[in-house]
C-alpha cells in the first residue's frame, strides 16, 4: 500500500503514538478479565472529562455510524416523529436514516454551505410537527462547516422536545462539545477524527431523559445501546470488546486531556484560521458561505476551474499530498484538507499548502 508523507485527509487521520503504542500489548479475553472492566471505567470517565459531562457514555466496537445507527434505533419506533436540521450530507443523511428506521420524518434543510443561524423555522417546525426528536450535526465534515448547537438545544429544552440527538464524531476533541450545557441527549462521537485513533470504537453520551426512553424501547440489535447501561455493573457486553480498540481509543483521549482542552481548541482554531487564509491569499475559494461558520477540524474548498478532481487529486499525491474529495452536490467540485487530531498541526499544513499552492501555480 501506498502511504503519503503528508496526510490532510479529514478522517481517519494519522494514528497518534500513544494510540498505535496501545495497540502493541497483548491481552487476554475482555470478557472474562476484570482488567477490562477498569480499562472501560477510565475510558469513559476521560470521555466524561472531555465532554464536560456528567451522563453515563456507552462504548460501542465500530466506526462512528454504528453509534448513528444504534441511538436511532434505541429511541425510535415506527411512526415517531424526527425533526431533522440538516445543513450537508450527514444531516440529511440522518433524516434518511431515520425514515429507514420507520419514524415520520420533517426537515428543515438549508444549503449545504451553510450552517444553522435564525432558529425561526425550527421553532415553527417544532410547534406544528411536535417531534419525538430533533436531529442535527454539529460539524458537516464534507461542507467544513461547524453548525451552532446550543440554541437548539435550548428551543428544545423550551418547548418540551424529548430527545435532540447530536453528530459530534468529528468535532469532539478538536472544539468544544458540551452535551450538558447544550441540553443534547444524544450525543455521538468517533474514534478516528480528533481523536487521532483507528476507526474501530464510537460513543454515545447518553442523558438520563434518552435512557428512560431506550428502555422503553428495549432494541435489542447489535448495535443498541441498552446493553452499555449495566455493562460495568454486571461485566456482560453484548459482544467480545476488542481490549486494544478500547485502549486505543482511551489513549487518543488521554493525549487530548493531557494537552488541555483549551489549549487542543486553540491549537485546532489558529491552525483552521491559517489554513483558510492561506489558501484564499493563494487564489483559492472556500467552500462555506461567508456568512456561515467554518470548522476548526476541516476546511472545504472549490476544485480549481478547469481541473478534473481525479486529476488535480493525482497532481497533488504526486507530490506526497492526500486530500479528500467530497460527497453528494459537492462530489468532484470541493476538496477538503483535515487539520484534526494530530493533523492540526502548522507544520504539516504548511507542506500542504505550498504544494497547494504550486499546483495552482503549475495550471
Amino acid at each position: 500500500m501506498k502511504t503519503y508523507p503528508i496526510p490532510m485527509v479529514p478522517g481517519p487521520v494519522k494514528v497518534h503514538p500513544a494510540v498505535l503504542k496501545a495497540y502493541k500489548v497483548d491481552y487476554g479475553s475482555a470478557d472474562l478479565e476484570a482488567e477490562y472492566l477498569e480499562l472501560y471505567a477510565q475510558a469513559e470517565k476521560n470521555l466524561k472529562s472531555l465532554l464536560e459531562t456528567q451522563y453515563s457514555v456507552a462504548i460501542l466496537q465500530g466506526e462512528g455510524m454504528m453509534a448513528l445507527w444504534g441511538a436511532l434505533k434505541s429511541c425510535l419506533r415506527p411512526g415517531d416523529r424526527v425533526l431533522s436540521v440538516a445543513t450537508g450530507v450527514y444531516g440529511y443523511g440522518i433524516a434518511d436514516m431515520a425514515a429507514a428506521v420507520g419514524a415520520e420524518v420533517r426537515k428543515v434543510g438549508l444549503g449545504h454551505n451553510e450552517t444553522l443561524s435564525d432558529l425561526a423555522a425550527c421553532e415553527k417546525a417544532v410547534a406544528e410537527f411536535k417531534p419525538k426528536m430533533i436531529t442535527a450535526v454539529h460539524c458537516e465534515t464534507p461542507s467544513g462547516t461547524l453548525n451552532p448547537i446550543e440554541g437548539l438545544g435550548r428551543l428544545k429544552k423550551a418547548m418540551s422536545v424529548p430527545l435532540l440527538y447530536v453528530d459530534a464524531v468529528s468535532s469532539v476533541g478538536g472544539t468544544s462539545v458540551r452535551p450538558d450545557a447544550w441540553d443534547i441527549d444524544l450525543c455521538l462521537g468517533g474514534s478516528q477524527k480528533c481523536l487521532s485513533a483507528l476507526p474501530d470504537t464510537c460513543f454515545v453520551a447518553v442523558s438520563p431523559k434518552a435512557w428512560e426512553v431506550i428502555e422503553e424501547i428495549d432494541y435489542v440489535g447489535y448495535d443498541a445501546l441498552k446493553p452499555f447501561r449495566t455493562a460495568l455493573e454486571k461485566h456482560a457486553f453484548p459482544y467480545t470488546p476488542a481490549w486494544q480498540a478500547t485502549a486505543g481509543l482511551n489513549a487518543g483521549v488521554q493525549a487530548v486531556l493531557e494537552e488541555g482542552l483549551e489549549i487542543c481548541y486553540r491549537r485546532h482554531d489558529a491552525v483552521a484560521a491559517y489554513c483558510r487564509k492561506r489558501l484564499e491569499e493563494t487564489g483559492y475559494t472556500l467552500f462555506p458561505a461567508p456568512d456561515a461558520v467554518p470548522s476548526p477540524t476541516v476546511t472545504a474548498v472549490h476544485i480549481p476551474e478547469g481541473i478534473p478532481w481525479a486529476e488535480f487529486d493525482a497532481r497533488l499525491r504526486r507530490h506526497g499530498l492526500v486530500v479528500g474529495g467530497s460527497y453528494g452536490p459537492m462530489a468532484g467540485k470541493v476538496f477538503r484538507l483535515g487539520h484534526m487530531g494530530t493533523q492540526a498541526d502548522r507544520n504539516l499544513v504548511d507542506q500542504a499548502l505550498d504544494i497547494l499552492e504550486r499546483t495552482l501555480s503549475d495550471r
